[in-house]
């Protein structure tokens, strides 16, 4: 017989949290880092420059001394979201938990950049109602199906028409084009430098910095 019985693990329901007044809030930590925070969310099929143009963004704002992070799906789920695959119910969990962590981030006073496929509209609209109307930007990197497998950079859409991958965005899972984004970049057209441009005169206009 066991020595001690073991206890159920305490069940909390979201009306039992309580949110402390922490002293120091997303302004101070703007204040001290010299900027504004905001979320810039890369949404686009697989092969279409999310992550390197998101990359040359990050990189240029560092040269302005700006606070930034980088939230790419690749790495995301080596590790926050290891346990998703891509179905449907997958993705839409994918997106909630990237969101969250990117609200976070915000709130830390960090301008935030997520690289995220994020194939539907009903969950980018759920990311973006985490935050405040200007504090979170939509970026549409397009390009025609048929540029994308040219490129190809990662073999996916070859295997994906092999059947060697399923519920593969474009192929036999659809992408939602965005309704309304703040920004359209088609890289088909535009170098990298040219959409990082395009993204960094935006943030300026928003007064992002001074």
């Amino acid at each position: 017989m066991p020595s001690s019985l073991a206890l159920p693990p305490t069940v909390h329901s979201h009306s039992d949290l309580v949110l402390h007044d922490f002293e120091i809030g997303r302004q101070d930590h703007s204040d001290l880092k010299g900027h504004r925070s905001l979320l810039l969310w890369f949404t686009g099929m697989s092969g279409a420059g999310k992550s390197c143009i998101a990359n040359r963004v990050q990189a240029n704002l560092h040269k302005h001394r700006l606070h930034t992070c980088l939230l790419d799906g690749d790495r995301l789920r080596q590790g926050l979201t290891a346990d998703l695959g891509f179905a449907d119910d997958d993705r839409k969990e994918n997106i909630r938990r990237t969101a969250e962590v990117g609200r976070l981030m915000v709130d830390a006073g960090v301008i935030t950049l997520v690289c995220l496929i994020s194939p539907f509209e009903q969950e980018r609209r759920m990311a973006r109602a985490l935050f405040a109307p200007d504090d979170f930007i939509e970026i549409f990197i397009d390009a025609p199906l048929a540029v994308l497998e040219r490129r190809d950079p990662k073999g996916l859409y070859a295997k994906a028409r092999q059947g060697l991958i399923k519920n593969f965005t474009g192929i036999d899972s659809p992408y939602e084009r965005p309704l309304s984004p703040d920004i359209v970049i088609d890289s088909a057209a535009a170098s990298v430098e040219q959409a990082a441009h395009t993204i960094e005169t935006f943030l300026h206009r928003r007064r992002c910095w001074n």
